[in-house]
């Protein structure tokens, strides 16, 4: 099959693979009619990935249809079309059976893509472990630009935001507008914020925001945060980068008793954080990786309610045969991309 496979950093190739088997009898294998990049997808990209391992396949975002199915699977059958969400499980363990996949006393949990222990889903196939688990059927109306953020995106971003504890009229700021972000912008306002300011480098970034109610910042947000409260500074701040200096930034435009809900995969091993100012400003810091299984159904039925929009955030559609160019074109953020959408069938 055709997959994308990392080499080393800046080096992901359109490679010609063998097709994937059964892991086991719990299993599935599904054909990828759609593959997403996610931006955690760039710290293999750059070289900071989570294995030292290389050539194997990348990706952790797919739709597709089930085309074989192990003799312990009840939930899933051949022809269904299916969500691959991003976090596995074992899908027997209590946590696994509440959606906390990443609690699992089994010791499965997991994401595809960060090694070659569970091969990733940019490719025309994948293999799914504990099947019943780790795959959701796919509900009408719901496209497949729209599943592809399901898998993670939308998931993380609205974990991101649940966890912050956003409360009716809360001034709440994002900090990094990727797909991620503009999710969170849509998830701030869904759980009832008053006013949603969004935080990014990138102009055309800042406009999609926008278009989704965002107050866009220009200029040092240390600043003009504080400008445009008065003084106070952000009631919640979600944190949808990872790196060190947005995390920073992120407690320096904390209101006093802020909430501070980070998402961004950070690899830092010794993250320098400001300890006298969080005590001072008694803020509550939360981090952490997402569960999608136990996102997913509130997150399904916002979107076919037409409250939440996923497929808002895909600005590119390309074939999977040009992912070394998407990957590129993504790590540069060129011309406003955000999600791109590759498709295994080209």
């Amino acid at each position: 099959m055709r997959a994308l496979t990392y080499h080393g950093p800046f080096d992901v190739r359109v490679s010609d693979i063998a097709d994937p088997g059964l892991f086991d009898a719990e299993g599935a294998v599904v054909a990828v009619r759609a593959c997403g990049i996610c931006g955690s997808d760039l710290h293999i990209y750059e070289g900071h990935g989570f294995s030292p391992e290389l050539g194997y396949c990348v990706g952790h975002e797919a739709v597709g249809e089930v085309i074989e199915v192990g003799s312990a699977v009840s939930r899933s059958r051949v022809g269904d079309v299916v969500l691959v969400s991003a976090s596995t499980g074992c899908n027997t363990c209590g946590p696994c059976r509440a959606g906390y996949v990443l609690g699992c006393e089994r010791n499965r949990s997991g994401c595809y893509g960060l090694g070659p222990m569970l091969p990733g889903s940019q490719a025309q196939y994948v293999s799914v472990p504990s099947a019943d688990g780790n795959l959701i059927p796919l509900p009408e109306g719901i496209s497949d630009d729209a599943a592809v953020v399901l898998t993670d995106n939308a998931p993380t971003a609205w974990y991101g935001a649940r966890r912050a504890r956003i409360q009716p009229g809360d001034v709440v700021a994002v900090v990094g507008l990727g797909p991620v972000g503009i999710m969170a912008v849509q998830s701030a306002f869904i759980l009832g914020a008053g006013r949603v300011l969004g935080i990014d480098l990138v102009p055309e970034r800042r406009a999609a925001a926008a278009a989704f109610g965002a107050e866009p910042i220009e200029g040092d947000p240390k600043v003009v945060v504080r400008e445009l409260t008065k003084g106070r500074g952000a009631d919640v701040v979600i944190e949808a980068v990872g790196a060190d200096a947005t995390i920073d930034l992120s407690l320096k435009i904390a209101a006093r008793g802020a909430r501070v809900s980070v998402v961004g995969v950070n690899q830092s091993a010794q993250f320098p954080m400001h300890m006298q100012l969080a005590q001072f400003q008694e803020l509550e810091f939360a981090i952490g990786l997402c569960s999608v299984q136990r996102e997913l159904p509130a997150l399904l039925a916002l979107t076919r309610s037409g409250r939440l929009r996923p497929e808002a955030v895909v600005t590119h559609h390309l074939p999977l045969s040009e992912g070394t160019e998407a990957y590129a074109r993504f790590h540069a953020r060129e011309n406003g991309v955000g999600k791109i959408v590759l498709d295994p069938s080209r």
